[in-house]
């Protein structure tokens, strides 16, 4: 038996040339095929190194526009992610945001849904997430013409009036009373009164249970801010119902169907009795327009809670930033103060004619736009085909977020990108409709906020009111030093704390 292995050795120094020969041909083989695989792999973005499963997931911290910003600096302005099981493109720059949506804003056209909005736009049936089509250009098509242009928003300048002129009664008493008051529980009441009156009707609020659907609306915005299992990671997604998240989605969607239908019911009843549907309020204007589109009562349903979503946590959050601003630096109020009582005079009230002459105020409006875009902050786009972008290989269904706050804070676009310096407006052609991109609260492209005029209308008149006819004071161990900024992210980005002011009737 000890034999055998001398054999073996001698056969194998007998034979070691073509071993050498068949080892130098697999190697080469191998790395042929390493070669091979690497000139067939696409050019895809920089990023960042990711953990198995969860991919860049633990990146993104707990205000994702900032760690993606930050994240951007060291891999450049168009990064690829894998969030969970998604391939996720970060855009941080103007230049490749007009890339995407001026372009290939066709290709881009989609947003992609989470489970929430899936299933609070009764599936994908809004216009927020509708996917590009003929019913999604139709639907839009209807929502500016009948509500949104700029004739039919003035024609709603009266609602606006009304409700901003209740706030002001209200923060008169408290200054009667001489407590302060919380500028965002009260820019989120009128908000709230003004959207719900041209989207269901002044007078149907009441009978529609009113303060049902205020509570749910909120409820909504919560969840839909909220993070989920499956929208991922699919295969986890059973933890969302070990959680309760997704039985907390269903009770809530069950509970808004039923406060929306009877909104629709009420605008049918009344349909009967007058012989048709009264278009004064945007339900009433979908109802007149169901069955040229062909829309069913779910359709309509979603189209109305896009109303509210979009409206009233975006105005609520601007004005509340706004006037957060305003306190930490007293002269810059001041110098709104001036101008604002300056050009209304000693009328009765603040119309909104006269705000077409108040330039310095459009320009803080303008800058805590800049500074706090409301959401999405993170614009979000879905890639239908494969593309390329700077060289680099986009595939199809890829997630997008176009970052506007890093853009817009951007310090080869903005001097001193993070101070609130309104003054940098002055012959300043940048506007809300710049070509350039550097501006973009409000989106761009195909899928840009179709409400861009009705909110400035509102934001414009309600701040007006509030620095005409009121001098703003700190309560009692506050000052501009102690106003706390610190950001909160959800749907929107909100201040972590209220902000609590002290007002003084300026006209006695």
């Amino acid at each position: 038996m000890a034999v055998l292995p001398a054999i073996l050795l001698q056969l194998l120094q007998q034979q070691q040339g073509l071993l050498l020969l068949v080892s130098l041909f697999v190697s080469f083989l191998f790395l042929f095929r390493a070669s091979r695989a690497s000139l067939n792999k696409p050019n895809f973005p920089p990023s960042p190194p990711k953990l198995p499963i969860v991919g860049n997931f633990h990146q993104l911290g707990t205000l994702p526009h900032r760690s993606l910003a930050a994240l951007s600096e060291k891999y450049g302005p168009l990064m690829l992610l894998h969030l969970g099981s998604f391939p996720t493109l970060v855009v941080s720059s103007a230049n490749m945001a007009r890339e995407i949506i001026k372009t290939q804003d066709l290709v881009f056209s989609n947003r992609f849904a989470t489970k929430a909005t899936n299933t609070f736009s009764y599936g994908c049936t809004d216009i927020a997430f509708s996917p590009y089509s003929e019913y999604w250009r139709e639907v839009r098509k209807i929502c500016f013409i009948k509500l949104l242009t700029g004739k039919r928003v003035k024609s709603f300048k009266f609602v606006r009036e009304e409700k901003v002129a209740t706030m002001m009664e209200e923060i008169s008493r408290s200054c009667q009373l001489g407590i302060p008051v919380d500028i965002g529980q009260l820019m989120q009441t009128m908000t709230y009164s003004l959207i719900s009156s041209v989207t269901v009707g002044r007078n149907r609020r009441e009978k529609d249970g009113s303060r049902r659907l205020r509570n749910l609306i909120k409820e909504v915005l919560v969840i839909m801010g909220a993070f989920s299992m499956q929208d991922f990671f699919p295969f986890l997604g059973w933890i969302d119902t070990l959680t309760g998240f997704r039985g907390k989605i269903k009770k809530t969607w069950k509970e808004l169907d039923a406060v929306l239908d009877q909104i629709i019911q009420q605008h049918l009843n009344s349909e009967r009795n007058d012989g048709e549907v009264d278009e004064q309020d945007f339900v009433g204007t979908l109802l007149q327009a169901q069955k040229d589109l062909n829309l069913s009562r779910d359709n309509v349903k979603a189209v109305t809670l896009d109303m509210f979503v979009a409206g009233i946590d975006t105005s609520t959050v601007t004005l509340d930033w706004a006037m957060a601003e305003l306190a930490k630096k007293p002269n810059v109020m001041k110098k709104a103060q001036e101008e604002v009582r300056r050009v209304v005079g000693q009328k009765s009230k603040v119309e909104e004619d006269d705000i077409s002459r108040m330039d310095y105020l459009h320009r803080i409006i303008k800058e805590t736009l800049r500074l706090h875009p409301p959401g999405p902050f993170l614009i979000p786009r879905e890639s239908i085909t494969a593309t390329t972008i700077d060289g680099y290989h986009i595939p199809s269904k890829t997630r997008v977020f176009i970052n506007a706050w890093a853009i817009q804070r951007d310090p080869k676009l903005w001097d001193n990108p993070h101070e609130f310096i309104p003054e940098r407006f002055i012959n300043n052609p940048i506007d809300f409709n710049d070509q350039d991109l550097q501006l973009l609260p409000f989106g761009v492209g195909r899928r840009r906020c179709p409400g861009m005029s009705f909110g400035l209308a509102s934001l414009e008149l309600t701040l007006a009111n509030l620095l005409y006819w009121f001098d703003w004071e700190f309560p009692i161990l506050t000052n501009e030093e102690t106003i706390d900024m610190t950001e909160v992210s959800g749907l929107n980005v909100f201040r972590k704390t209220p902000l609590y002011l002290l007002p003084k009737l300026h006209f006695s």
